[in-house]
Order: C-alpha cells, then structure tokens, then sequence
C-alpha cells in the first residue's frame, strides 16, 4: 500500500483537474494521501476536499511555522476551535500538522514559531495524534523542543528529511518518530542524501510528495501530485536494493501504524 504522508492537493494548483489528480493517484496505487493545513486560509479547501475524498484523503491540522506572524495566536485559536468541533461531532483529524520551524524566509517571528510549535505538540500528545513537522534551517532549535516534550505520548514524522547521518541518527533516538522522503530524493545532486537514506531502518522511514512542489524525477520542474510518490518509492527500492513491493508495504505499514489508519 503506497501512502503520500505529505501532499498540499487541496491549494490552487489543482482546481482545474482534481478529478483527475485523484484518479491517476489510484492507478498508481496509492491509497491515502495525509492532507497538512497551513492555516486559516486554507482550512475550507481542505476540509471541502477531505468531504469529496473521504476515502483517499485524511485531514491533518496546524498552523505552517510561515504563517506565524502578528496574528499567530488568533490563528491558532481558529484552527483549536475546529479541531474541538470535530472531536464532538466525532470527526476524524489524523494528525497535528503541518507545524515546525522555518528560518529559510525571515526570523522575525522565530520565537512566535518557537511557541506556536510547543504549543501545538501538546495539542498532539493531548488529542493522542502525531505531529507532522517543517523544518527549514532551523534543525537544532526544533530538535531541541522535540526532546524537551517528548514522552510515550508524541510521535511524529520529520517531514522532507535532507538531513546528514547524524541528524537521522537523533530523530531515530527520540522513539516514535519517522522521516518523510521525498521528491529531492530522485534529484541529480542528491547523492549525499541517498547514502544517509540507505543506512536509515526502512521501518523508519515514510513517503511523501509535499505536492505541489518538490516534484521528484522524471517531472521535476513541472507541478507535483500525490501519484508522483510512485517514483520516490521506486528510488527507495533502488537504494535499499529491494522490489517496489517491499518499499509499499512497509512505508505503507509504517503510515497505517503513526496515523492509526
């Protein structure tokens, strides 16, 4: 079973063809797609989408560490209260996500996002769910706060892993934490990452596309889709020197497990 941990279908990027999108998704197997909000903004189209698909796509919520800014409290209340609304309805959220760390853009809210992030992994291990996490040139800072709240209760994904032999290494150490691999693992230049990749436990280790960007080889630099995930699995299977369906059911395994699928 593939699983895309990670794709952004519900953006504009795919209004046009959907339908379509959703369609090549299934014959190229993959069954679930882990739909991450990125803030208020967005909630309606992901929400409308998951109520469209409720077979394939699985809603998860937070608050993207680029959307924290001066409002960043009044977001999080938005999303809170949506959230408090499906646990009485009796409504399924899969995850708490997608939150972490960004230092790429700008750092004028770093410590916003510092407390937006702590503040949403309690909400995750409250609400029993795993976190799904960005990080961006901010590496060491999120680790920190990982292994600050971490307990029996938190696990999570570390989402698009590019990171060296001794990052993976700590994210392993913290228990119930897997990286997502991506598209940037098909890339020309990513050898480096495919070395640390192959010595990461494939039981571990996710799929993902973070569509509708970092589309993986032979489509980069058209627009990303959760079909897509088909070739980073395909590159999986070439580093770890298995068959495709060794790749599927494990990942699969992996995601059915972290999400309570």
């Amino acid at each position: 079973m593939l699983i895309d941990t990670h794709s952004h279908l519900y953006l504009e990027h795919f209004k046009e063809d959907i339908d379509e999108v959703i369609d090549r998704c299934k014959k190229n197997g993959v069954e679930k797609v882990i739909l991450p909000n990125i803030d208020s903004k967005s909630l309606q189209s992901l929400v409308t989408l998951c109520h469209t698909y409720p077979a394939i796509c699985l809603p998860a919520i937070g608050l993207h560490p680029c959307s924290v800014q001066q409002n960043w409290q009044e977001e999080l209340a938005i999303l809170r209260q949506y959230i408090d609304d499906q646990q009485q309805q009796k409504g399924r959220i899969y995850g708490i996500g997608e939150i972490g760390l960004d230092y790429y853009w700008d750092t004028t809210f770093k410590e916003q996002q510092k407390e937006a992030l702590r503040i949403q992994i309690q909400w995750a291990k409250d609400l029993n769910l795993p976190i799904i996490l960005h990080c961006r040139d901010s590496f060491d800072d999120l680790l920190a706060i990982v292994q600050e709240l971490n307990d029996e209760h938190l696990s999570g994904i570390f989402h698009c892993f590019s990171g060296s032999k001794e990052d993976a290494e700590q994210i392993m150490d913290l228990g119930n934490f897997y990286v997502g691999i991506g598209g940037v693992i098909t890339f020309k230049k990513s050898e480096e990452l495919r070395s640390v990749v192959q010595q990461i436990p494939l039981d571990r280790i996710v799929v993902e596309t973070d569509s509708p960007y970092l589309t993986p080889a032979p489509y980069r630099g058209k627009r990303n889709e959760s079909s897509y995930v088909l070739y980073v699995a395909e590159m999986l299977a070439t580093i770890k020197q298995v068959n495709l369906d060794k790749i599927s059911r494990i990942t699969g395994q992996n995601a059915i497990e972290l999400f309570q699928l």
